[in-house]
């Protein structure tokens, strides 16, 4: 069983949905991690009995924000660590830190559609099909290789709130799979491929 760190910013939907699917035999939610106080996703973290904390973001350096993070992540002795919802860049020494075992949920279907601001650039676009991807976390945003992915339509007269949904339900089901696969060593990141054995 692996120790997971989870990084929120937000309502924490991911990270129910990896609470619920953790197994004896694959990984366990140590630590919660909120770059802000008012993160509804802390909540969902103590009802479920996960100690968390909030380190704030405000007035530090990247680096070392990080470094506090880091700090926090390896005092509980953290072996993954999960992003759900974490709305910061992360420094090039913390990602190198947990190279190969750092995992990020991303709402398009990459390469394509990195940053923010995706499902209403998408619907501009004109694309008819969007989705989710899991992938390792690698120092150039939204660019490390992808663990699992899937699709969903984009309908006519969708909007960014109703695409959001849609995505989000693929969120929550290839998220949970994604980090089984790494917990039980049957995805790791090698020479920046994910490889699969």
């Amino acid at each position: 069983m692996k120790r997971v760190g989870v990084l929120i910013s937000g309502r924490g939907s991911n990270l129910a949905a990896l609470i619920a699917a953790q197994r004896p035999d694959t990984y366990r939610i140590v630590l919660v991690i909120a770059n802000r106080a008012d993160a509804p996703g802390l909540g969902i973290a103590e009802a479920a009995g996960i100690p968390s904390c909030v380190i704030a973001h405000h007035g530090k350096t990247r680096e070392t924000f990080d470094a506090e993070m880091d700090a926090a992540l390896r005092a509980a002795d953290v072996e993954i660590v999960a992003l759900a919802g974490f709305m910061r860049i992360l420094s090039d020494g913390f990602v190198r830190a947990w190279e190969g075992r750092m995992v990020n949920i991303h709402p398009s279907l990459l390469p394509a559609w990195r940053g923010t601001d995706v499902h209403a650039r998408v619907i501009a676009a004109g694309e008819t099909q969007s989705g989710a991807s899991v992938h390792f976390v690698v120092p150039e945003l939204d660019a490390g290789p992808v663990i699992a992915q899937d699709s969903v339509p984009v309908h006519p007269g969708d909007t960014p709130e109703t695409l959001a949904a849609r995505i989000l339900a693929v969120e929550h089901r290839i998220y949970p799979a994604a980090l089984t696969l790494l917990a039980q060593g049957k995805v790791r990141l090698e020479h920046g491929l994910a490889v699969f054995d």
